[in-house]
């Protein structure tokens, strides 16, 4: 067993990390600020605490602003005479969106699941003026793991549900993950990650509903080696926005990622979901 001593510059690391992630997660406009979801349809509507009347047909999003509506894209007004008018935005990219702003929010627009959505953001949120922090496991070396990345003949196109029903997420998997935990074997299908090379696997397990959220968890990976070393630091796992908030459209792990092992490393139930043990319903 390693001494104190030894685990002291590992547990000092991983504290300056997940405090670092708690302070983006408590960004002003981040996803605890998100006081609305709504989706957008052929039909022109009104939405709840956002300016304007907004539709969507052939992958283009039209916004009427009326007189005195105000909406900001890059700190330009787009409704600069303030008289009424009628505004296009798009094409917007899945998985990708735009920012705009109305007075001290944000307004977001976005593809999701194939569909156009709108959350507004607000600073004064209470979920995020009220957020004390995310309960996680004590760092534990036990957890930090090596592991060999084995890329498929090509990359697939894996379909996956999602928190919110009706929409399905589509993700790139350029290979798996293989691995030895708890005296088992063990894989993980990988998708692509942020920067290049970079890996990111959706994965519940024996914890999931119990002591962590039942729908997700996500660890990031490093880029393989030249022989497809990988490392898994499971106590850097986190949750996703779902984990938080009903407003959020997080996809679910692949069938294949739900381990049988209990992975009791990185974040935990959210204290904001406590009561329903972290939707034990989720797919």
């Amino acid at each position: 067993m390693a001494t104190h001593a030894e685990t002291a510059p590992f547990t000092a690391a991983w504290h300056e990390w997940h405090a670092a992630h708690e302070r983006h997660r408590a960004d002003p406009y981040g996803f605890l600020a998100v006081t609305h979801l709504h989706w957008l349809s052929s039909e022109p509507a009104s939405l709840e605490d956002v300016p304007g009347t907004w539709s969507a047909k052939d992958d283009a999003v039209t916004v009427v602003l009326a007189a005195g509506e105000s909406l900001l894209r890059d700190g330009e007004e787009l409704n600069p005479y303030a008289s009424g008018v009628v505004v296009a935005l798009g094409p917007i990219a899945e998985r990708e969106g735009i920012n705009l702003r109305s007075g001290d929010a944000v307004v977001e627009l976005a593809k999701r699941g194939g569909e156009h959505i709108v959350r507004p953001r607000h600073p004064g949120n209470p979920l995020l003026t009220g957020y004390s922090g995310t309960p996680a496991f004590e760092p534990d070396p036990e957890f930090k793991v090596a592991g060999t990345f084995v890329p498929f003949a090509e990359p697939r196109a894996v379909a996956v549900g999602a928190a919110v029903e009706g929409i399905r997420h589509v993700y790139e998997a350029p290979g798996e993950i293989r691995f030895r935990l708890a005296g088992q074997d063990l894989t993980l299908t990988a998708f692509n990650g942020h920067g290049a090379g970079a890996l990111s696997v959706l994965f519940t397990d024996a914890t999931s509903g119990k002591t962590t959220y039942a729908a997700n968890r996500s660890l990031a990976v490093a880029a393989p080696g030249p022989d497809g070393a990988v490392v898994l630091d499971f106590n850097r796992t986190v949750n996703l926005p779902c984990a938080y908030t009903d407003l959020a459209t997080c996809p679910l792990p692949p069938a294949e990622n739900r381990l049988p092992v209990a992975i009791e490393a990185g974040e935990q139930i959210p204290y904001e979901r406590a009561g329903s043990r972290g939707k034990e319903t989720a797919q």
